[in-house]
């Protein structure tokens, strides 16, 4: 990969890894626009991880004090604050996913990584955003989820595996059916990104590391540095708009979006 290409692509991702849009399907059809071969999973874990550090900085006096308050709980007198609790149902809302990525995860990295399921993913999951952003009382903020709760959140986050779902885009979706105001959902997104990221990355990074074939790590760190910029950027202005703009802005370009891949998907045939 040339730096051109390397900066473009983590560009991307960092721009629409907390955007309830997909960057599977970003990262896919920008290549594409642009001439290139596929860039592979190593390089799409790469921004990712760039976007984790991004998140966990943004957030990083939360992410302190849940840690905190979650190691506490753990000890002898087991007191629960409600970071502590945040904690519990961020690990809660966590396990589907990881549950299910365990047992379709050599179906992900082939079968699934197609235009045409990508473009389905887009637009089916935009228009049921729109249907939540709707129909969402928005009346509550993300301290106020329950187990129960945290529990439907993660299994809509477990439908992320499937690229072009967006995982911002269905769990930020999960959380307005649920109450949560659009800011709110959208911190919940972001704090249960952590956990998920975290694992997926470690989970690949480790194949790269046994794997014989050499890995250009210096492409992957760049990568990963232009994502984390972008990704900062994002969620910091996403959050001060998102109330004000609603989801519909995002709706529409996943709309257009999916309709661009559909039309590429059919130049294949």
């Amino acid at each position: 990969m040339d730096g051109f290409q390397i900066v473009v692509l983590a560009l991307v991702q960092g721009l629409t890894e907390f955007l309830p849009m997909s960057s599977s399907a970003h990262l896919i059809l920008t290549p594409k626009i642009l001439g290139y071969s596929d860039q592979g999973l190593a390089f799409d874990v790469a921004v990712h991880l760039g976007s984790l550090v991004a998140v966990i900085t943004y957030f990083r006096c939360e992410v302190f004090v849940m840690i905190r308050d979650f190691l506490k709980s753990l000890g002898s007198r087991g007191v629960q604050t409600k970071n502590s609790r945040m904690a519990w149902k961020i690990i809660l809302a966590t396990v589907p996913i990881v549950i299910l990525g365990k047992l379709m995860y050599s179906m992900i990295q082939s079968d699934y990584r197609t235009i045409s399921v990508i473009a389905i993913s887009t637009i089916a999951f935009g228009v049921l955003l729109l249907w939540a952003d709707i129909k969402g009382v928005r009346n509550r903020d993300e301290y106020s989820v329950t187990w129960k709760d945290a529990l439907f959140i993660g299994l809509f986050q477990a439908l992320a595996i499937f690229p072009g779902t967006s995982r911002s885009g269905v769990t930020m979706t999960a959380g307005m059916v649920i109450g949560l105001t659009r800011e709110a959902a959208s911190r919940f997104s972001f704090l249960l990104s952590i956990p998920t990221i975290l694992m997926s990355g470690a989970l690949v990074t480790f194949e790269l590391v046994l794997d014989p074939l050499p890995v250009a790590w210096a492409d992957l760190l760049v990568g990963a540095l232009f994502s984390f910029a972008a990704a900062y950027i994002c969620i910091h202005v996403f959050l001060r708009l998102i109330e004000r703009i609603s989801m519909l802005p995002f709706v529409v370009y996943r709309l257009l979006l999916g309709g661009v891949l559909i039309w590429f998907a059919m130049q294949q045939v």
